[in-house]
């Protein structure tokens, strides 16, 4: 129990008013997007500056409580629940951009700047950062970089480490540092700043992000194509990057994503139809026209039913919409909604598309399917209810079962949403014990008293795991050692 003296000195560090730990405050910030699960946190703080962060880790250390940094909650892998004897640390509030350099093409930010501001303020300026996760309208820029989320433009683009040039850090000793600068080229000592992106809150909070932006594309074109099977779709994938075109997106949806997105939201989307993929290329006009014809004709030969192609800008982004409103269209449908993030080499879309048609008809549960396919990360997503024990008890078989599946693929237990508490039990089977030791002798030296979101990704034993958030009495006795556990 963190002490009545300590919690006055977290309130002298911080101050009266940016310390909460009401009923209501401590429920708002025991659980993030994360389904079922939740732990109540000590106290919340809201820090103001760099030198605070700083004291309150300090202190941490020497009083022997958790701090668990947290921007908007909008994380799926439960990496910003609490743990017990914790504080929870906010972020939001930090939301200046701090300097905006047109010569070098950089952007200085504060972690808690909203990812789609971003896009807003260098787009004004005919510049493009293109990190775009599903979440960006709520998503916090220190989250993105805390899980190296990706998004719909990952294919040609990559993901968020891509264009992160510099951090300001909070170490877990309390110590301040900044790694990285605006130099393209810069090889002196070991790469910290890359050992920080996608720690998942575990190594350092970060207090300023450095962004490297590019030039805007000149040229953007946008076209759904619909298939009566799915494997045609997953092979349309595999082949338009084989033949050397490099889509700037590829997105899957199935018939049931479709179908709530169209129930949803009336974007006259084809619901009869077994899946769609949601492409858009873009750079010089020529190029771009030529690959849509290429593309076209490859979907063509694998006996695509329809082709539609946006006319304009607008129709565009009716397009894209359907795919930015998926998960939030299969929510509606039941209470509980867990969705799951595996990535698998292209190659194996169509092998990981049967696999979880197979396991869904075995376990009677339903599924959703949509994603990124052209970078294989796809966000399979059951729909069932908390409450149901039986069922909940299913999606956990079901969900056991793709992840021990894309395992023996040769793919990955998550491509974006982190490690967290949902799924380290499978991080072991992944990457095997001596890369989970060499995590966890990271850890360990940078974070000796496990002061920082202790327990997430893995969990050191004797002595630096965090204890698990406390199970809701619904939750049955199965998901005690279950997936998401």
């Amino acid at each position: 129990m963190i002490s009545k003296a300590v919690t006055k000195e977290v309130i002298s560090i911080i101050g009266k008013e940016n310390y909460f730990d009401s009923p209501e405050d401590k429920l708002s910030y025991s659980y993030d997007a994360t389904p079922i699960i939740k732990q109540t946190p000590h106290g919340i703080v809201k820090p103001i500056n760099v030198e605070q962060i700083s004291k309150l880790v300090k202190l941490a250390n020497e009083a022997k409580f958790s701090i668990v940094a947290r921007g908007s909650g909008s994380g799926l892998s439960g990496g910003s629940i609490p743990v017990e004897d914790s504080i929870v640390l906010l972020t939001p509030h930090w939301n200046k951009i701090l300097e905006f350099d047109k010569e070098n093409l950089t952007l200085l930010v504060e972690p808690g700047v909203i990812t789609s501001n971003i896009h807003s303020f260098v787009e004004r300026e005919g510049l493009f950062y293109p990190p775009d996760p599903g979440s960006m309208a709520i998503s916090t820029i220190g989250g993105n970089v805390a899980e190296n989320s990706g998004g719909l433009r990952g294919l040609k683009y990559g993901v968020t480490k891509n264009y992160i040039l510099g951090l300001e850090v909070v170490l877990p000793n309390g110590n301040i540092i900044f790694t990285g600068n605006k130099n393209m080229k810069d090889v002196a000592g070991y790469n910290l700043k890359d050992q920080f992106i996608g720690s998942e809150g575990t190594l350092g909070i970060f207090t300023k992000i450095l962004l490297k932006l590019i030039p805007k594309p000149d040229h953007v074109k946008t076209l759904v194509v619909y298939f009566d099977n799915k494997i045609n779709a997953a092979k349309s994938v595999s082949q338009i990057i084989s033949s050397k075109i490099l889509p700037c997106t590829i997105e899957f949806m199935d018939k049931t994503t479709l179908q709530c997105i169209e129930s949803y939201s009336k974007l006259g989307l084809l619901t009869n139809k077994e899946s769609m993929l949601l492409i858009e290329l873009d750079g010089h006009k020529i190029v771009v026209e030529e690959d849509i014809n290429k593309v076209k004709v490859i979907c063509e030969q694998n006996n695509s039913s329809n082709i539609i192609i946006a006319e304009n800008e607008l129709k565009a982004i009716k397009l894209k919409l359907a795919r930015r409103v998926a998960f939030s269209s299969l929510a509606r449908i039941k209470p509980t909604t867990i969705l799951e993030d595996v990535s698998v080499p292209r190659s194996e879309l169509p092998v990981i598309l049967e696999k979880i048609e197979e396991i869904s008809k075995q376990q009677n549960v339903m599924i959703g399917n949509f994603g990124h396919a052209g970078d294989g990360n796809l966000h399979p997503t059951i729909l069932t209810d908390e409450k149901n024990e039986s069922e909940l008890k299913r999606a956990q078989i079901a969900f056991d079962s793709i992840l021990n599946e894309t395992i023996r693929i040769g793919g990955s237990i998550t491509g974006e949403h982190g490690t967290g508490l949902v799924k380290k039990q499978f991080l072991k089977k992944m990457v095997g014990e001596p890369a989970i030791e060499t995590m966890q002798k990271i850890k360990s030296v940078l974070d000796p008293n496990g002061v920082l979101n202790p327990g997430k990704i893995f969990s050191l034993k004797p002595k630096c795991e965090g204890p698990l958030p406390h199970r809701q009495e619904q939750i049955s006795n199965f998901l005690l050692q279950g997936a998401w556990l």
